[in-house]
């Protein structure tokens, strides 16, 4: 709806937005600036130094480095809006300054190619991420504008997005083709959106409408560069593009992760603003299968390293797992956008699980240190020796060459309240799709309603609502629809409003009260917390006999720090007992949960003997399990999501 002002107030997240606002995004910018002490150098601002003409020098880093500076500047815009930061606004004033001056007359802007490779621009959409990078860009410039008013960086985002407008189409003497890695396609729907220019939005629909279509314009490119390729070896893998389909006709997520969530989003987005039926259908048929059978219990996709991929349903390795965080990312992004074409809570319960889970887990509690990779099974020797685990780190780390996920980590936890509520274009109905302790302003029939959110999740189920009206003018009809978690097993929330106890109506997992509001209006929601043991489907077989801890949003592990090793050993036993309790001097202040377990009885084994007969020797132990996201801010060890029953 227009003119609803969110702003969260939370015990937790204020914890991580402020984290972002006073560590992150200024260590992000001495990443960008090179200033990182033993840390892999970024390039970034040094690439715009010399495409600018400030600097001699060559490209340094990824084709796609561009990128890392315009998910930063999105991260500023969010942190601004909430928190005025003049310091902070002039650094990224001239941020921008440096951008414009690297841009060509006609708009064109990428540093590789202008550094690089001068006069092969578009030469290499299969893997060149003109058009990914161009995306970001435009993401940031609205979020910058939207925060400042500023058109700075917005006006080179229009011109840059008019270049590309007039080279790619289908009229005579346009290119017919699209980006290897979609990006710029839900970032023209954000562009259309700010600037009302329907251009934008229409160029948006051709690239998802020609991805895919025969002649593949992957191969024809190939063929023209003389069949090579920047990384990959022989003709381009069509699936990993998500190119060897119209998406329409997609049954199945497949290929890179990130590239799929990223073009599933846009689809989503368009398939609201045009009504696309079957671009809807394509919609709901790749949640399915992505949600459904090839997403980790953290709210982790993409199974393999090889390609950052999917790879088949059920295939969920644990300890070779990629589940890169952008891919998470990129799945609340479509989640959310799913959440606009149907308010279901399916949508929002993966949103949820991989914000508290997956995406949480990436970052270090000092904001300094990142995963990549997100593993579920960590055995940091493995992770040292084997090639099949090299991805795997045991420790985050202070940078990356390729480092995409922390400055999206940063945008995104600065915009989280965007993902809290949907407040309909009347005001007539209001769905809280997170329970984050939050504030809401909106307007229905004239009168201005704010609803402030009070949570204690995730470490209890207490939710509480206070609804305020502004004028002393009668009560207020509206609809108010609380989503209904799937964390708990049979107990069901109970509706409180002003003390008393409603019946409550269930509409697509929202329990919906419809009532005329009246000033200082109460709203009780009480969500049972239960610490569950959760078994996966039988057909993804690296869990089969294996359990793993649930408690509310949260999943849990087991860490050598509390455990001893190996992990490997550790069984639940028959009865687990599990109690949850808090930890106000662990890792910041948790609940962890503890359990009865077994361990194999060593003892009996003959030092440099591998096998000998089986015997059922086991000990009793007490383990504890600490919430996945914390893992690895202590020493460097094991950890275990599933264990053995």
């Amino acid at each position: 709806m227009k003119d609803t002002q969110i702003s969260i107030k939370d015990d937790f997240w204020n914890e991580y937005t402020e984290l972002v606002r006073t560590t992150v995004i200024p260590y992000q910018w001495e990443a960008l600036n090179d200033r990182i002490q033993d840390a892999e150098p970024s390039y970034s601002i040094r690439n715009f130094r010399i495409a600018a003409g400030l600097e001699k020098g060559e490209f340094g880093g990824w084709i796609f480095q561009d990128s890392d500076l315009y998910k930063w500047l999105e991260a500023v815009a969010y942190s601004l809006e909430r928190q005025p930061d003049p310091e902070l606004e002039n650094i990224a004033d001239e941020a921008i300054e440096l951008i414009g001056q690297a841009q060509h007359e006609n708009g064109y802007l990428n540093t590789y190619f202008t550094i690089q490779e001068p006069g092969k621009e578009w030469s290499n959409l299969y893997e060149a991420h003109e058009l990914y990078c161009a995306g970001h860009l435009f993401e940031a410039a609205v979020a910058y504008y939207r925060a400042t008013g500023k058109r700075k960086l917005l006006d080179i985002s229009c011109r840059f997005a008019d270049l590309i407008a007039s080279l790619f189409g289908k009229e005579p003497g346009q290119m017919q083709a699209y980006c290897g890695h979609p990006e710029v396609e839900l970032a023209l729907v954000k562009l259309y959106q700010a600037t009302g220019e329907e251009r934008y939005l229409n160029l948006s629909l051709y690239f998802i409408d020609e991805r895919g279509s025969k002649p593949n314009y992957f191969l024809e490119e190939w063929e023209r560069r003389g069949r090579t390729t920047i990384w990959a070896q022989g003709e381009p893998n069509l699936e990993v593009y998500q190119s060897h389909l119209p998406v329409r006709e997609q049954p199945v997520a497949v290929g890179h992760a990130v590239r799929a969530v990223y073009l599933y989003t846009a689809m989503a987005d368009l398939a609201r603003l045009t009504g696309d039926v079957k671009l809807r259908e394509a919609c709901e048929r790749l949640w399915a299968n992505t949600t459904g059978k090839q997403m980790y219990i953290t709210g982790g996709i993409g199974a393999t390293h090889l390609g950052e991929a999917f790879t088949f349903d059920h295939d969920l390795p644990n300890d070779i797992v990629y589940a890169e965080t952008c891919a998470s990312i990129g799945l609340i992004f479509w989640a959310r956008r799913m959440l606009q074409l149907e308010a279901k809570s399916e949508y929002a319960d993966v949103m949820e699980r991989a914000l508290y889970n997956n995406v949480l887990g990436s970052m270090a509690k000092d904001g300094k240190h990142f995963f990549y990779v997100n593993p579920l099974e960590v055995w940091p020797e493995a992770s040292a020796k084997s090639p099949d685990k090299f991805h795997v780190k045991p420790v985050r780390q202070k940078w990356f060459g390729c480092s995409c996920c922390p400055p999206n980590v940063a945008r995104l936890l600065g915009s989280l309240d965007e993902y809290i509520y949907d407040v309909s274009e009347d005001g007539s109905t209001v769905r809280v799709h997170l329970f984050i302790g939050s504030e809401v302003a909106f307007e229905t029939g004239g009168r201005k309603i704010v609803i402030n959110q009070k949570s204690e999740l995730p470490w209890n189920g207490q939710v509480e609502f206070k609804i305020s009206l502004q004028e002393d003018k009668g009560d207020v009809p509206f609809m108010l629809a609380l989503r209904i978690p799937n964390w708990f097993s049979s107990k069901e929330p109970v509706l409180k409003i002003n003390g008393e106890s409603v019946r409550y109506h269930v509409d697509k997992g929202y329990a919906t009260v419809y009532r005329e509001w009246q000033d200082g209006d109460q709203v009780e929601w009480l969500l049972p917390i239960e610490t569950l043991l959760i078994a996966a489907n039988p057909l993804i077989r690296a869990d089969a006999g294996k359990a793993a801890i649930q408690r509310g949003p949260l999943v849990y592990c087991v860490e050598e720090a509390d455990n001893g090793k190996p992990l490997a050993s550790l069984s639940l036993a028959e009865v687990p007992e599990l109690s949850a309790s808090k930890a106000s001097e662990l890792l910041g202040g948790c609940v962890v949960v503890e359990g009865n377990g077994v361990v194999i009885d060593n003892s009996g084994w003959v030092e440099g003997q591998p096998y000998q007969p089986l015997t059922k020797h086991r000990e009793s132990v007490r383990f504890k399990a600490i919430p996945y996201y914390l893992w690895g801010n202590r020493e460097p060890g094991e950890m275990n999501v599933w264990l053995r029953y």
